[in-house]
């Protein structure tokens, strides 16, 4: 079958066996395509791409997949924290196992995440970002009575407006690009203004970011880091958290709270709203086009915010 894998710094389509052993196949429909997949290509990782994907089961049922496998039985996995457990990176799809950017995938039957009725599985990999924001939402507790800003205009800040909003908490983003002003305003995200906002959600991933976070953050507010610091060590804007008493929540990936798993709420969101894969979901490729769509993805400028294969 084909899949997207790496070579020399850049994805390219391979032909690999088909996927056997334990666990369920997954006959993917979509595959987007994650900032983090674009730092990976200089890892070299010998593996198939992809994190967030969405397909049907041999039976045509609809699902996604929540992409980590945790131990299940270590004191952080027992207290549904799984996104901790010690397994570390090694558990992620497309990270230390084989992931979704192929015609198919075998995943355990514990990350199978069944869609609701009305959602497409070409929709599907939507299911993946929207989780990592009610995961950092449900970190900093955001309460409908609050206000938020959220710093960041790609996929996650505009899942993370997504996700404050569903909890009653009037919402506003700050976006460098025109189509990500326009997405976020079409989901319902008003301007930015002021110093106010009782939580700022950092979604960008820089210094600059985590410095306006705090600078529009009110004394004794939140601000919650979904970003990722890929250049390692960020400057923190002491002097301001400091004098604010700010609280700083970081957030990765998803987990559980009693019950409920982040990707469940994530699906459910999803169909709740399906005006979200119109709006974010900006470029399709057939799978064979991997390295145009990688292209395409890394030129926000140009209007990309998720861009899906379809293999």
């Amino acid at each position: 079958m084909r899949a997207v894998r790496c070579r020399d710094g850049q994805p390219y389509v391979a032909d690999v066996p088909r996927p056997e052993g334990e666990g369920v196949v997954v006959r993917i429909a979509s595959a987007g395509i994650c900032g983090s997949d674009q730092h990976l290509l200089g890892f070299g990782l010998p593996l198939t791409f992809g994190h967030e994907f969405a397909g049907r089961l041999p039976d045509g049922t609809p699902v996604a997949v929540e992409p980590i496998t945790p131990c299940g039985e270590c004191a952080r996995c027992r207290d549904g924290d799984v996104q901790l457990c010690g397994r570390g990176p090694g558990m992620v799809f497309g990270v230390g196992r084989d992931g979704g950017m192929a015609e198919e995938c075998l995943a355990p039957a514990s990350t199978i995440v069944p869609l609701p009725a009305g959602v497409d599985p070409l929709f599907g990999c939507l299911v993946e970002p929207i989780a990592v924001a009610v995961h950092g939402v449900r970190r900093a507790g955001v309460r409908g009575t609050d206000r938020v800003a959220v710093i960041g205009g790609g996929t996650i800040g505009q899942t993370a407006s997504l996700a404050a909003q569903a909890t009653g908490a009037t919402v506003d983003l700050v976006a460098r690009h025109d189509r990500q002003r326009e997405a976020a305003a079409r989901l319902g995200a008003g301007e930015v203004d002021g110093d106010t906002y009782d939580v700022v959600i950092e979604a960008a991933g820089t210094a600059a970011a985590l410095a306006e976070a705090a600078e529009r953050c009110r004394p004794g507010g939140v601000i919650l880091g979904l970003g990722s610091y890929w250049d390692g060590a960020v400057e923190m804007p002491g002097m301001a958290m400091a004098f604010k008493e700010l609280v700083f929540v970081p957030a990765q990936m998803y987990g559980r709270s009693g019950p409920s798993r982040d990707v469940d709420v994530a699906a459910t969101l999803l169909a709740r709203r399906p005006e979200i894969a119109d709006v974010l979901i900006t470029h399709r490729f057939p799978l064979d086009a991997a390295a145009e769509a990688f292209a395409v993805a890394r030129d926000r400028a140009a209007g990309a915010i998720k861009v899906v294969l379809e293999p």
